[in-house]
């Protein structure tokens, strides 16, 4: 408890030690103060001052120092509060000698000036100009601009916070930090902008006051104390240059301070580190050097000053060319483990993806050469998180023994999702459906015949040099690390379920919690812990349905939720509320959806046929699913595009798993998962006798039939 008593009773002094000073200011402008306790308030704000400058100068960014504006208030008032009791003390005492307006100013008055209160005046005015003219001007003018341009640009930052959350590129605690920092950072552009009207004025305050006090001086001087123009400007003047040039050397100080702020760019460093690593480039040195050893040379010149000094810069640029040109140390780790201890991270690869190369294709990872394929798997990985809606692990890039030197392979978990082979020096030419006949096929092309291994189109291999006779000719040309990456990018968005995992799923249900708490609480925890949200998601996923839009998703699977709690029955649910969305995969909006049904034949054979005991799902012959397989195939090539198989609400996982694969561009949906709104055209039936006459669109009522 005594602990306790003591901590309240040290915040409670130090919050009110702020409203304690501001008292003691204005008693300071109200009260005579002795000449002794305002030499000590003198070198108390020239004290402050350079505690001011010295934190402005060491802030890495401006938000570092966010109390600066406050500061240059309470500096200020402190500044003009020893000029009103300095004012007193000047005109009631001055008569008396130096020493009656305290050792400081007269200290100033005397040592900086020698005592002559012109030359006082000359260098005041100088300071003024200084301060005015050149730095608070200046800062004002940018501390304008800056508050103009953080404004503006706070709703585009904040839109960015909102997408990066969306798409689970950030939790809610980092969203959370970032829009703090946003609000901080234009309160505090805009307090400076403000605040610079301090210094300004402050620089005005003193002028007047010096004006004030050599008047007052005169007219006190000579009529109070009987004292000729010459005795008062001796004794007024002198003093009252001396407590103007003790008041103007701190405000000097905290205009710099003010310009070094607002003039600063957001580094790791501070100013001082930034500037010295910006200029440790050599190859500005060695002009510097030239120039001053040519000018030294001339005779009118001073050589005992150039010459030494292109030196110098000579020096500078000799010590920071060597330096450059070091190899950066390498610390020596000491490795104590004994020889045979074996840890589990020698034998286990924690990576859940790993693009293993062949020695061959090794150069389009090598950062001398660019690293092509680096750059491009880093831009997938950032697409493929804002499509499926979270943040994807980190990618590993090695070489593998196992492969042929011109392989590649794409490792999930361990397992190979996607295998092929580039020709590195080469391009990809690819005929997607543009290409021009020609003599000698191929638009008259020559090159290494391919399959383009992400869509299975026909390729060629061309030399560099034919990549503009291949693009007239209608081909499009990839690089091999373009092969690779889109390759990549569809096995991985075809098994994108498989790296969905629970510490995944907290991390976008938090981000959605943020926004609809309400909404979540009716899911997550409760009916649905996280392992079994995980597995909804991860199923959903698996049908073609995204993270990426999480509000409409976890709508629909509460919807679902109080209806049912069996699995099966939950992904039908949502997959029927979500079903524009699958659609929009195939038909684009206003487009007729092309669609293919099973015979009624065929169809009741296989919902009458054999069920798996353990998934309850039809279990289809082999015969009859090759069938289906080719068909569903036939009829996309002869379409031109992706189709949609629609089947009985019991039928359709057991043939999605059919043709998820072996026919990607079929997608099966059930009668209940049609939109009521989209139209549809039926372009083939699956299983009808040869012999049959072709059949007339139904209408979407007789599907449903």
């Amino acid at each position: 408890m005594p602990l306790s008593r003591t901590a309240r009773f040290g915040n409670a002094s130090v919050s009110l030690a702020l409203p304690a000073g501001i008292f003691a200011l204005l008693a300071l402008m109200v009260l005579p103060v002795p000449a002794m306790l305002l030499d000590i308030f003198f070198v108390l704000n020239i004290a402050i001052s350079i505690a001011v400058l010295m934190v402005a100068l060491n802030a890495r960014r401006p938000l570092d120092f966010s109390s600066f504006p406050s500061v240059l208030l309470f500096a200020t008032l402190l500044r003009l509060a020893l000029n009103v009791a300095s004012t007193r003390v000047v005109l009631v005492h001055g008569h008396e000698g130096g020493a009656a307006a305290g050792h400081v100013i007269e200290s100033f008055a005397a040592f900086l000036v020698g005592g002559n209160f012109a030359v006082g005046l000359f260098v005041f005015a100088i300071l003024m100009i200084i301060n005015m003219i050149v730095i608070t001007k200046g800062a004002g003018r940018v501390s304008e601009v800056s508050a103009r341009f953080v404004l503006d640009a706070l709703p585009g930052k904040q839109m960015a916070i909102d997408a990066d959350i969306a798409a689970g590129l950030v939790t809610a605690d980092e969203a959370r930090e970032r829009r703090r920092e946003v609000t901080v950072e234009a309160d505090f552009y805009g307090s400076m902008d403000g605040a610079s009207k301090f210094v300004k004025g402050d620089a005005v305050a003193a002028l007047l006051i010096l004006g004030v006090n050599i008047v007052a001086g005169f007219a006190i001087g000579m009529i109070s104390h009987d004292l000729t123009a010459a005795e008062a400007g001796e004794a007024y003047v002198t003093l009252a240059v001396g407590d103007a040039l003790v008041a103007q050397v701190p405000a000097l100080l905290l205009s710099i301070a003010a310009a070094a702020i607002v003039t600063r760019v957001s580094d790791t460093r501070d100013l001082t580190g930034q500037i010295g690593g910006q200029f440790a480039d050599p190859r500005g040195w060695l002009p510097v050097a030239l120039i001053l050893g040519a000018v030294g040379v001339v005779p009118a010149m001073p050589q005992a000053i150039f010459l030494p000094a292109a030196a110098v810069a000579a020096g500078i640029w000799w010590t920071l060319k060597q330096r450059a040109a070091a190899p950066e140390p390498v610390p020596e780790v000491i490795d104590d483990t004994p020889p045979d201890h074996i840890a589990l991270a020698d034998v286990a690869d924690s990576t859940l993806v790993t693009l293993e190369l062949g020695y061959g294709i090794v150069g389009l990872v090598d950062a001398a050469q660019g690293a092509p394929l680096i750059t491009r798997i880093t831009g997938i990985r950032k697409q493929l998180s804002r499509d499926l809606g979270f943040v994807l692990p980190q990618f590993r890039i090695r070489d593998s023994l196992d492969l042929a030197a011109q392989d590649y392979a794409v490792m999930m978990g361990g397992v190979s999702i996607a295998r092929g082979s580039v020709r590195p020096g080469k391009l990809l030419a690819i005929d997607a459906g543009d290409v021009r006949a020609g003599p000698g096929g191929y638009g008259g092309l020559t090159g290494e015949p391919t399959r383009d291994p992400s869509f299975d189109c026909p390729a060629l291999w061309i030399a560099p040099g034919a990549r503009d006779h291949a693009v007239a000719e209608g081909f499009l040309v990839v690089d091999p690390a373009s092969v690779i990456a889109t390759h990549a990018n569809q096995a991985l968005l075809a098994e994108a379920h498989q790296l969905l995992g629970p510490d995944e799923v907290r991390e976008w249900v938090d981000g959605l919690k943020a926004r609809a708490p309400a909404l979540v609480e009716a899911v997550y925890p409760d009916p649905l812990p996280l392992a079994a949200l995980t597995r909804t998601l991860r199923a959903l996923m698996a049908d073609g349905i995204g993270l990426s839009h999480p509000q409409p998703l976890f709508t629909s699977l509460a919807l679902a939720m109080q209806k049912t709690t069996d699995f099966d029955a939950v992904i039908d649910a949502v997959r029927a509320d979500m079903a524009q969305r699958l659609v929009a995969r195939i038909a684009a909006p206003g487009e007729p959806l092309k669609v293919v049904t099973l015979d009624a034949g065929l169809e009741s054979a296989i919902l009458g046929g054999m069920i798996d005991p353990a998934t309850g799902q039809p279990l289809i012959e082999p015969d009859c699913g090759g069938m289906i397989v080719r068909e569903a195939a036939r009829i996309a090539d002869e379409q031109g595009g992706p189709i949609a198989l629609i089947v009985q609400p019991p039928a359709r996982r057991a043939l999605t798993a059919l043709l998820k694969v072996r026919s990607p561009r079929c997608l099966v949906l059930s009668i209940a998962e049609l939109p009521a709104a989209q139209p549809i055209a039926v372009v083939g039936v699956i299983g009808a006798p040869e012999e049959a006459p072709p059949l007339a669109p139904p209408r979407h009522e007789e599907i449903a039939a």
